[in-house]
C-alpha cells in the first residue's frame, strides 16, 4: 500500500467518523428540537391559558361594572321618574287648589246665600199665601190679563161675578 492510498484510507475513516459525530450531533438535535418543541408548545399553552384566565377576569369584572352602572342608572331614572311624578302632581294640586278658591264661594259667602235663601224661601211662602200660585197670563188680541179660575167653587158678590181663582 502505498502512503496515499493510506492517507486517503485514514482521510475516508476521519470522514466517516466525523459523519458519524456528526449523526450522532443531529441526533442529539433532534431529540433536544422534540424536547424544545414540548416545552415550548407547553409554555404557550402555559401562557395562553394565564392570558385567558386574566381576560375572564377582566371580562368579569367589567361585567360587574356594568352591572353596578345599569344599577346606578335605574337608581336613577326610578329618581328622576318619581320627582317629576312629585313635581307634576304638585303643580295640578296647587292649580285645583287656586281655581277652587277663585270658582268656589268663601264661607262668609255661602252663609251670606244661605241667608239670601232663606230670606227668599220665607218670601215665597208669604207670596203663596197671599195668592202667589195664581196662574195669571195675557189673552186675546189685546193682550188682556186672564186668570185661571176654580169652576167647582161657589161665586160670590151681590151678582155672582166674583169667583174663586185657582191655585189659590
Amino acid at each position: 500500500m502505498n502512503d496515499e492510498t493510506m492517507k486517503y484510507g485514514l482521510l475516508m475513516e476521519t470522514a466517516q467518523t466525523h459523519q458519524s459525530l456528526v449523526d450522532g450531533a443531529l441526533q442529539r438535535l433532534r431529540t433536544h428540537t422534540q424536547g424544545l418543541d414540548a416545552v415550548v408548545r407547553e409554555e404557550i399553552r402555559r401562557t395562553l391559558l394565564e392570558e385567558l384566565q386574566s381576560l375572564a377576569s377582566e371580562s368579569n369584572s367589567a361585567v360587574r361594572s356594568l352591572r353596578s352602572m345599569a344599577r346606578a342608572a335605574n337608581m336613577r331614572v326610578g329618581l328622576w321618574s318619581i320627582g317629576i311624578v312629585t313635581v307634576c302632581s304638585a303643580v295640578t294640586i296647587a292649580m285645583i287648589v287656586t281655581a277652587a278658591r277663585w270658582l268656589l264661594p268663601s264661607h262668609g259667602e255661602i252663609a251670606a246665600l244661605t241667608a239670601k235663601r232663606d230670606e227668599l224661601s220665607l218670601a215665597i211662602a208669604h207670596l203663596e199665601e197671599r195668592g202667589g200660585r195664581i196662574d195669571l197670563r195675557r189673552c186675546g188680541d189685546h193682550g188682556r190679563y186672564c186668570v185661571r179660575v176654580d169652576r167647582k167653587a161657589p161665586a160670590f158678590g151681590r151678582q155672582a161675578d166674583y169667583l174663586i181663582v185657582a191655585g189659590y
